[in-house]
């Protein structure tokens, strides 16, 4: 469970550094983009009030904390199963990576009613419309590695 809690925690710290670095020091909330590396990396300010490519999204506090609910009780599951059933070293990264990225999320819906996404990338002359951000990625990640890597019992 400490690699677990480990993970999690440089997660959560890299995610609301970053988004604090952009939304406050660079004011991308002000500023709405900034072009890093056209086309590849762009920051492009969005408030997202659902959960990814914008569904369920809304203003309305019941919706935020129905979402809130629903990060808090994954990451409760996560951290029981990881107790219960450890999945090997490979699983615990990969549940601290769900874990420190939904916590991340968690504590800009609190916030600031939403979570700040920052990051677009495009490729290959397809553009991207949508934003997300280091706990995005972390969620996702984490979620594709415990899907894949949840079945061995040598947990450190």
């Amino acid at each position: 469970m400490r690699l677990v809690t480990l993970v999690a925690f440089a997660i959560f710290v890299i995610d609301q550094l970053t988004k604090w670095w952009v939304v406050h020091v660079m004011d991308l909330a002000r500023r709405g983009a900034i072009d890093v590396f056209p086309p590849y990396l762009n920051f492009r300010m969005a408030w997202n009030t659902g959960i990814n490519f914008g569904l369920l999204s809304g203003n309305t506090d019941w919706t935020r904390w129905v979402l809130i609910s629903v990060a808090l009780g994954i990451v409760l599951f996560v951290l029981v199963w990881m107790r219960r059933s450890p999945p090997g070293r490979a699983g615990l990264i990969f549940a601290g990576l769900l874990i420190g990225g939904a916590l991340g999320n968690v504590v800009d819906r609190v916030f600031y009613g939403a979570v700040a996404d920052f990051l677009n990338v495009s490729c290959c002359g397809l553009g991207n419309p949508y934003a997300f951000n280091v706990a995005d990625v972390s969620v996702f990640i984490g979620a594709i590695g415990l899907a894949l890597f949840s079945g061995g019992k040598n947990a450190s």
